[in-house]
């Protein structure tokens, strides 16, 4: 039952935010430590990569018909079994010592993960006012940005520390807590029988909702194709072990910067601020292979030069990762607004695309690394960012309109 109050439930907020951010860690975890998994497992970096690709692949399979079969269940009784399923997927990864196992674990978690972000929209709009759904799921979502910006580098820092497996079993144990947090915190939700089915179909034919489900993924895309491999190019331009988990920080450090200026300027500029962090991310892509020593012609010569090298990268990176900050939150927010009244199936639509940029975007960085080698990897990640640009700039009317202080001016 709706609530009744202007008081937002603060706890169950934060645990949902919690569940979040512990989902979206499960799934970037493997491309931090991908070295150490593959030499664990006796399979090539590109085949370890699979464990983030599958794991998205799975979602996009069984999101909707899982979501329809399941959709007579209590929202509270549901998020709590899928936080528990994180956590037996998180804990069987880290004792098997088969990769086919830890591959068929993974699957398990993303069946999880999908079903998450189907059930989590409307379940917060049915525990707060009506005129408070809008912050409520910023609350919630921001569990997703920061997952993405400082999940995976906290989770990969471990990793490198304890051992890849320990990382997973940290994850695992907040799981559990998490769900016994969600079962004090979280109120129970009966289904309205006459409650009208959330329509795919009227979501899609609202304007700028195609945009944003096909933007969103770009980006996300072009992320992945370089971080699930990011530690064969750091070796490939010949910067320092060291520079591995440090870019990996680095990038959660300018994930933290992109959700702050995203927040400050979300509701009103969005649209310039949005083509700014997104144009940042394609010029650093682009410029990432010229650092190092790795390709001929190009790379910084000189011993002076040369000290600069990762200096260099790190600061590209940051751009990178400040970008890769913001665009969840500008894009979660255009959702909702090109959504309308049919914004939770919309909502619902960016968990599929977002998921398949996910695993196209760890493939097609598994096919540059076979095909062009590291070193190229970022120009082939600039490739649909740059696509994401061209939708966001021609996205103007429906899908990423000026807010209130540039509708006068602005791009």
């Amino acid at each position: 039952m709706t609530s009744q109050t202007n008081k937002l439930p603060v706890g169950a907020l934060t645990v949902l935010a919690a569940i979040g951010f512990t989902a979206i860690t499960t799934e970037l975890l493997p491309s931090g430590l991908l070295p150490q998994i593959s030499a664990d497992f006796k399979v090539s970096e590109a085949t370890a990569g699979y464990l983030t690709a599958g794991y998205a692949a799975i979602i996009v399979i069984t999101v909707i018909p899982l979501s329809m079969a399941l959709a007579r269940i209590p929202r509270h009784f549901l998020l709590i079994a899928l936080i528990l399923t994180f956590a037996a997927s998180n804990a069987l990864v880290a004792v098997v010592s088969d990769f086919g196992a830890a591959m068929g674990s993974r699957v398990v978690g993303g069946i999880a993960h999908g079903l998450l972000w189907s059930a989590m929209a409307p379940f917060v709009a049915r525990i707060v006012p009506a005129h408070q759904v809008g912050k409520a799921l910023a609350i919630v979502f921001s569990g997703n940005s920061l997952g993405l910006a400082i999940g995976a580098p906290v989770g990969t820092a471990l990793g490198n520390l304890l051992g890849w497996r320990s990382a997973f079993v940290v994850l695992a144990a907040s799981g559990v807590l998490l769900a016994l947090l969600a079962g004090w915190l979280l109120p129970p939700v009966r289904r309205i029988p006459d409650a009208p089915r959330p329509s795919l179909r009227k979501a899609i034919g609202q304007p700028g909702v195609k945009t944003i489900a096909v933007g969103w993924p770009l980006m996300l895309m072009a992320h992945f194709a370089l971080f699930t491999y990011i530690a064969p190019f750091l070796r490939e331009v010949r910067l320092p072990d060291f520079s591995i988990p440090l870019s990996i920080s680095i990038l959660g450090v300018a994930g933290l910067v992109g959700i702050w200026i995203a927040g400050i300027t979300v509701d009103s500029k969005p649209r310039r601020w949005h083509l700014i962090t997104v144009a940042g991310v394609v010029a650093a892509l682009l410029l990432l292979p010229l650092v190092g020593t790795a390709l001929p012609g190009f790379a910084l010569g000189g011993a002076a030069v040369q000290d600069l090298a990762l200096p260099a990268a790190l600061l590209l990176m940051f751009v990178w990762g400040i970008g890769i900050g913001a665009m969840g939150i500008y894009n979660q927010s255009a959702i909702l607004r090109a959504g309308g009244e049919y914004r939770d199936a919309a909502n619902g639509l960016t968990v599929l695309t977002i998921q398949v940029g996910i695993t196209i975007g760890a493939m097609f960085g598994a096919a540059a690394l076979t095909v062009a080698g590291p070193v190229l990897i970022p120009v082939a990640a600039a490739i649909p960012a740059a696509i994401a640009f061209v939708l966001i700039l021609a996205g103007r009317r429906h899908a990423y309109p000026p807010g209130p202080r540039e509708r006068v001016s602005g791009p």
